[in-house]
């Protein structure tokens, strides 16, 4: 049993590594749109659908950076109660924590899903100029909302298991949000 505890948690580590790596990736495909619609302009020519697909982009890398940046401590979390309490009382605060986020991580995955297969079902298309297919984008919030979802289902089981979850405190992108 503990070989296939490593294997899930080496599985799950890395499928968070790499929701975050889609992240950046999605993240450079704005600033290339951005560049292309630059380059456009300055041609004279027009890029129908730039900001459109930029903003497909930057719900894709938000989506997708949910998972990885909750493990690396980069979601505002408020401590002040956690720390002014003892360590029973920390535990339950933090399942409880967990298991409402859990909670309402599955529960925007679920209607994400549904919102994404009816605008499969009914071949419904962005307003834009892109005129793209709007499951298309959709399908980056349903990936990323299940990625997400699983890493708040890790973290809970982690602390009901051990007692403390499994998020690191990475003080460098802790001091930006101070």
């Amino acid at each position: 049993m503990h070989g296939f505890g490593h294997f899930v948690r080496s599985f799950l580590d890395r499928l968070y590594i790499f929701s975050g790596i889609i992240a950046a990736l999605f993240l450079i495909a704005i600033l290339s749109l951005i560049v292309i619609q630059m380059l456009a302009r300055w041609t004279g020519e027009v890029f129908s659908g730039a900001p459109d697909y930029a903003g497909y982009c930057m719900a894709a890398a938000s989506f997708f950076a949910f998972a990885h940046a909750l493990n690396r401590g980069a979601h505002i979390r408020v401590s002040i109660v956690l720390n002014a309490v003892g360590p029973k009382m920390k535990r339950l605060l933090e399942i409880w924590c967990f298991a409402i986020a859990t909670s309402l991580g599955w529960y925007f995955t679920y209607y994400a899903s549904k919102a994404t297969y009816w605008s499969w079902k009914f071949n419904d298309i962005s307003q834009g100029q892109d005129a793209t297919a709007l499951w298309i984008p959709q399908m980056s919030m349903v990936l990323g909302s299940t990625i997400f979802a699983i890493a708040l289902t890790d973290h809970l089981i982690h602390v009901l298991i051990s007692g403390d979850h499994r998020i690191e405190s990475d003080i460098v992108e802790q001091s930006h949000g101070e």
